[in-house]
């Protein structure tokens, strides 16, 4: 049984070719070093993607969602995380005094539920 092999004998204009390539997706890889007699001094190595947004994330590639350039829900993730790590290296002793950040309502919840401390007269 033969297999024909499909083939395009007109000429493709610009905009064919990017939508083919943006829709199947394109991968060039290449290393590149630089050698003085047999010792390594750089290595680079390249891996590039090209490929639209449906097709990265088809493949599982979305980085662009958890970084927080280009996210503004990355970027109030990491702000909150900033602010937690604070707070626990606070509580843990391992950071400087200063004031508790601003609570959000789980904050109040749980707080509410602790038990209150016994104050004595060395402070608040």
């Amino acid at each position: 049984m033969q297999q024909r092999i499909a083939t395009y004998s007109g000429a493709a204009t610009l905009p064919d070719v990017l939508e083919r390539i943006l829709d199947k997706g394109v991968v060039i890889a290449g290393d590149i070093s630089i050698l003085i007699g047999s010792v390594e001094l750089l290595t680079i190595r390249i891996r590039l993607l090209v490929a639209s947004v449906d097709k990265a994330q088809e493949i599982g590639i979305d980085w662009w969602k958890t970084d927080p350039l280009l996210s503004p829900r990355a970027r109030r993730l990491e702000d909150e995380n900033r602010r937690l790590q604070e707070r626990l290296d606070q509580l843990e002793g391992h950071g400087p005094p200063g004031p508790a950040p601003a609570s959000s309502p789980s904050t109040k919840e749980e707080s509410s539920t602790r038990p209150s401390r016994p104050r004595g007269n060395n402070g608040p």
